[in-house]
């Protein structure tokens, strides 16, 4: 990992075995540097803004202050520093997982993943690359197209619509969204449309502004509320 800027890593969950078996394995990797560790929320929050790392790795369900709290705390439009968070989850948080996605979340990813998944997710954070684990966001995502929240409300969770008078998406663009709400990374991406990493990231980069979307989770979010993505099943 020689020449790898080091990404500074936050742990929040209030299980010890697992903050301590992340901080094992992350602290293995030579271009990962955990900081710090919280038990809570509230604790999150102040390590923080102490600490000011690049990704944070949050668990949802947690005392004195829970994981999507904090989350908005920490995506808050005007923080003074906003680390890319990857809420860390089970298969039954799926309510809490719309609602992350709503407040900001860069990512999701599983308590039980292995080694090289929960180190991949680090990166992918800090690099802004990926949804982590599309075996959870594609099943997550597709929730909003089959009726994961109540018509009608204001602000659906995770809904993204696109500024008023915003322009279409190019056909190219869409292509893009498409295979980023199915969970490719930008080099599957690239490698499967035939066009450069770089271009992608133009693509999606452009996409981001017309939609008024966060991160790529909201762009994700978007193309499944809109019926763009999973149209073939």
């Amino acid at each position: 990992m020689e020449g790898r800027p080091v990404i500074r890593v936050l742990l929040a969950d209030d299980q010890e075995i697992v903050r301590t078996g992340m901080a094992m394995i992350l602290s293995a990797e030579d271009d990962i540097q955990v900081v710090a560790q919280a038990q809570d929320g509230l604790q999150a929050l102040e390590l923080a803004e102490s600490h000011r790392p690049d990704v944070v790795l949050m668990d949802i369900r947690m005392p004195r202050l829970d994981g999507l709290d904090a989350l908005r705390h920490l995506t808050r439009p005007h923080a003074a520093h906003r680390p890319q968070v990857v809420m860390v989850t089970t298969f039954d948080d799926e309510d809490y997982l719309t609602r992350a996605v709503a407040a900001g979340a860069a990512g999701f990813i599983l308590k039980d993943s292995g080694p090289r998944l929960l180190a991949e997710a680090v990166r992918a954070a800090a690099a802004g690359d990926s949804l982590v684990s599309p075996s959870i966001t594609v099943r997550l995502l597709r929730r909003l197209r089959t009726g994961g929240s109540a018509p009608g409300t204001a602000a659906a969770p995770g809904a993204v619509p696109a500024r008023p008078g915003a322009p279409q998406l190019s056909p190219r663009e869409r292509e893009v969204v498409v295979l980023l709400a199915e969970g490719l990374t930008n080099a599957e991406i690239a490698t499967a449309l035939s066009i450069t990493v770089g271009t992608v990231k133009t693509h999606l980069t452009n996409v981001q502004a017309k939609l008024g979307a966060r991160n790529r989770v909201e762009i994700a979010a978007w193309a499944w509320r809109n019926g763009v993505a999973g149209q073939g099943g």
